[in-house]
């Protein structure tokens, strides 16, 4: 069965006068629904979904982040947490307006999983419908640097500087800005933009991973270079408005995120969170993913072979765990 999508970017307009782009797949009348997150140089993109989201008839919506692609920057005096949770409110009150039994899964991957997080600790009165979540999954996830003391340990020397302490040491956003010169070079056109996933994304997999993306591949499409392409043109349309969302990523990763994981009260730990870890991943480390497990209290760990992409290859699998919960 397909599930290559024809989704288009839809736009809602914000009570403060900026825009929200998402898209969306599934059956927008069910009361289960789906809020998944993407990583850096993405944007929200329904036209791949897990088959057992569309068996399941699902709603799964898929936000663009503020900064990225058409979703406009926010305004840079409120902490990220406190305009994620009103920016979602708004778009959960729009899509479902009068749904008293919604049932909200929350995903996110690299990246996306700090919004995620975001949205399962912050307290209810900032973000009511965090009532009505029933779990949580977290692919390849970060760990909130201001708690995990010894993030830093297992970076890479390159991560270390472009993730870590030197990148609030280092005034004026100068690392992120070097680093997104060297992107522009790579996304100046889409046959550029293909050409780096497919040496740089593809060409970097281990083993492992290219076992488990030739499995992927042969249930969802069958042809490599479709991959490449749409991931290539989601990279392009994702700063093709602004930088504001790139140049933001390592302030969020060091901020207050809202909450603190190991002092959520009852019932925010009456929910599932299900956090996707791989030893091979060099980007999200698996240490953070196993430091998230610990602290979590009703976390679930699962891990799975190679690199930083291997837990999108096994999505699938991984929401059947999270809904059977």
């Amino acid at each position: 069965m397909s599930n290559e999508l024809d989704a288009e970017e839809k736009y809602l307009e914000l009570s403060d006068g900026r825009t929200l782009a998402y898209s969306e797949s599934g059956d927008p009348s069910s009361s289960s629904l789906v809020i998944y997150f993407h990583g850096a140089f993405a944007v929200g993109d329904a036209k791949q979904v897990s088959p057992f989201l569309l068996e399941k008839n699902v709603h799964s919506v898929y936000p663009t982040l503020p900064g990225w692609g058409t979703s406009s920057p926010r305004p840079r005096d409120t902490p990220y947490h406190v305009t994620l949770a009103s920016d979602i409110s708004e778009l959960i009150i729009h899509l479902h307006p009068h749904d008293l039994n919604l049932k909200i899964f929350l995903g996110g991957c690299a990246f996306g999983t700090i919004p995620a997080q975001m949205l399962y600790g912050v307290p209810f009165d900032l973000f009511p419908f965090g009532r009505s979540i029933k779990g949580c999954l977290l692919l390849s996830p970060f760990s909130p640097f201001r708690l995990h003391k010894e993030y830093a340990k297992a970076m890479t020397a390159q991560n270390y500087v472009a993730l870590g302490p030197p990148s609030q040491y280092i005034p004026f956003n100068l690392l992120p800005r070097m680093s997104s010169l060297y992107m522009k070079s790579k996304l100046q056109t889409l046959e550029k933009a293909v050409a780096f996933v497919r040496d740089e994304v593809f060409g970097s997999l281990r083993e492992q991973d290219e076992d488990a993306l030739e499995e992927w591949r042969e249930e969802h499409v069958k042809d490599e270079g479709q991959i490449q392409r749409r991931l290539a043109q989601n990279m392009c349309r994702s700063v093709q408005e602004t930088w504001d969302g790139f140049f933001e990523m390592t302030d969020v990763m060091h901020a207050d995120w809202g909450f603190t994981p190991d002092a959520l009260d009852e019932e925010h730990n009456r929910r599932p969170i299900l956090i996707v870890g791989s030893p091979g991943d060099t980007t999200a480390p698996d240490a953070m993913a196993k430091w998230l497990a610990a602290h979590y209290r009703n976390a679930h760990y699962h891990s799975v072979n190679g690199g930083h992409l291997a837990a999108l290859f096994h999505i699938n699998d991984m929401w059947k765990t999270l809904f059977a919960f």
